[in-house]
């Protein structure tokens, strides 16, 4: 069956979020920029012709508002999002990443040993290096076992992941 495609940007206390997909399930979050049209061209870019539709998915819009407003959001596995596109590992990888609550962590080391490949730490790195929906799937949540914050592919690199690290832990 073949699903239309659609976006849809909307304004957040942080700037401009995008959300891609299809009814079916998200494809692609981008987090917040300060320009309307740089998140559009991020969220539709190499995908076939998508239809703008400020309802898409509005109650996952709505939800990503209030987390940014510094609500404490949970952003749960009801959330339909589509990784077909994805190794099988990596579809365990971005799975597993969805348990991690709201303010909490864990390590590279955790995530890989939950999914009972302790020596996998550095695969579960380059596959949440290819999360293709950051926020939704928290990689944000995963730090190095130093402490360290460790890598973050999304837009805005670390300085972000802290950003949202802190969101979580103080309300900022």
């Amino acid at each position: 069956m073949n699903y239309e495609l659609k976006y849809t940007v909307f304004k957040t206390k942080w700037g401009w979020f995008g959300l891609a997909g299809t009814e079916r399930g998200l494809l692609r979050t981008c987090l917040p920029l300060a320009e309307r049209e740089k998140v559009k061209f991020r969220i539709i870019k190499n995908l076939r012709p998508a239809q703008y539709d400020k309802n898409f998915f509005k109650p996952v819009q709505e939800q990503i508002a209030a987390y940014f407003d510094g609500a404490h959001v949970n952003f749960g596995k009801d959330i339909p999002i589509e990784l077909y596109v994805f190794s099988f590992f990596t579809k365990q990888v971005l799975t597993a990443c969805r348990d991690i609550m709201f303010g909490q962590t864990i390590t590279y080391l955790g995530l890989a040993k939950k999914l009972g490949r302790p020596i996998a730490v550095r695969a579960v790195g380059g596959a949440l290096a290819k999360n293709p929906l950051p926020l939704l799937i928290p990689c944000h949540r995963v730090i190095r076992s130093d402490g360290k914050l460790g890598g973050f592919s999304a837009i805005g690199g670390t300085k972000v992941k802290k950003r949202l690290l802190e969101l979580e832990a103080h309300g900022l």
